[in-house]
């Protein structure tokens, strides 16, 4: 059944995507469909325009790119790959692996990127020392988005530094009768609270352990037991109508001071952008309670396909001009990201954005920048999904946290 699917996907990209992209023209799937989002995708559309590049898009809704890499498969059974493609940590990996991906080692090397682009990085960028991605941001997972109205109206007088701080703030949120925290019910959006109740629980040598080296005995640990405590105590803290809910829509009740907290990837602070909010003033960032000093990132790339001879001049002047420090430091403060590279000034940043390349810069030096388990950046996907389900079904009540830790552990083997 699902190679018919596939078959039928791929009957379906040959009819629509045969028409021909002229040479100075590329062609990108993304899943960046959000108000905060297309707003920094719309940086890069026009500089390339400016470099007389006209930008094909192929959207593909669907925030974490489940959506987007089915699609994509459709288009390369199809012999028609697009320019480029928005990915994740080991999809990257695994593209390269099958010789899917070209070679941007001369533009890497005229450019400078080994010496600019964090290691952590460079290793889903490159695949057996080549480069075949530009790496176009470095988000972080570990946040949390709170309006300060609401933190007003319900008394909470300082910003929580620990797990016991947080759920007193959360308990006078709901006492003044609104939802302490924001939360769309979808595997990722409940994998990436996962990833900062991890850090905040067990600190990065444990995250590291359990989440990245899959070690048995971690995963069994009465510390990951913990942690699904935890994860028990924030689902008592959301609404009744979470299930199914968009994250940019989970986002949009903080900013409407409908709730209080929202733990989520910075791409948040997009939207909060978006809506003309002022980072301090209207909403305020900080880490996960427990997880300061911490930073589980994810990196949104831009892979290169294999192209004929005439893209590929119009493919390297994407790759260039996504590395470009100028609009890494553009496209970045609209996203509410940070920059790929090291080199680019926090001068034009908020203080969210200063903030999150202070903690990227202290985490890189002091080995506490860590791949994202929920984003594809610790674990391949089989690993990640199979951890998804987990994470799930116990968020919805079908696991306890001691059958929880057990299905993690199964998981981690299978």
């Amino acid at each position: 059944m699902r190679q018919l699917k596939l078959k039928l996907l791929a009957v379906a990209a040959a009819a629509v995507w045969t028409g021909s992209v002229s040479a100075q023209s590329v062609e990108v799937l993304h899943w960046w469909t959000s108000g905060g989002e297309a707003a920094a995708l719309g940086v890069l559309k026009k500089t390339l325009e400016a470099d007389g590049i006209k930008w094909n898009d192929m959207p593909v809704a669907g925030g974490g790119g489940e959506q987007a890499m089915t699609a994509l498969r459709a288009r390369v059974t199809a012999g028609n790959p697009p320019t480029a493609v928005q990915m994740l940590g080991f999809d990257i990996q695994d593209w390269a692996k099958q010789g899917a991906l070209g070679d941007l080692n001369a533009l890497a090397a005229k450019e400078g990127w080994d010496k600019t682009v964090p290691a952590a990085l460079q290793r889903f960028s490159k695949y057996n020392g080549k480069w075949i991605a530009a790496p176009v941001n470095v988000h972080s997972t570990n946040w949390v988005w709170a309006n300060k109205a609401v933190l007003d109206k319900a008394g909470v007088k300082d910003l929580p530094k620990t797990w016991d701080e947080f759920m007193a703030a959360a308990d006078k949120i709901q006492k003044a009768g609104l939802v302490a925290l924001a939360h769309g019910g979808q595997p990722w959006q409940e994998a990436t609270m996962f990833d900062g109740v991890v850090l905040s629980t067990g600190g990065i040598d444990f995250y590291r352990k359990a989440l990245v080296e899959l070690d048995d005995k971690s995963l069994n640990s009465p510390t990951m037991e913990k942690v699904f405590a935890r994860m028990s105590q924030l689902r008592k803290l959301v609404d009744k109508d979470f299930s199914g809910r968009d994250w940019n829509l989970a986002t949009a009740m903080v900013i409407s001071g409908k709730a209080g907290f929202q733990i989520m990837g910075d791409w948040a602070k997009g939207e909060f952008i978006n809506a003309k909010k002022v980072p301090g003033k209207d909403f305020v960032c900080f880490r996960v309670p427990g997880s300061q000093g911490m930073v589980s990132f994810n990196s949104d790339q831009f892979a290169m396909f294999k192209v004929g001879a005439d893209k590929a001049d119009s493919q390297m002047k994407l790759a260039k001009a996504i590395m470009d420090p100028a609009f890494q430091s553009a496209f970045n403060v609209v996203k509410g990201s940070v920059p790929a590279r090291t080199d680019v000034p926090n001068k034009a940043f908020d203080d969210c954005g200063k903030k999150g390349m202070a903690d990227l810069a202290e985490a890189n030096t002091k080995n506490t920048l860590i791949g994202s388990m929920a984003h594809g950046h610790s674990v391949p996907a089989s690993i990640k999904n199979a951890f998804y389900d987990v994470i799930t079904r116990h968020f919805n009540g079908d696991l306890n946290d001691k059958q929880a830790v057990a299905e993690l552990a199964k998981a981690a083997k299978n």
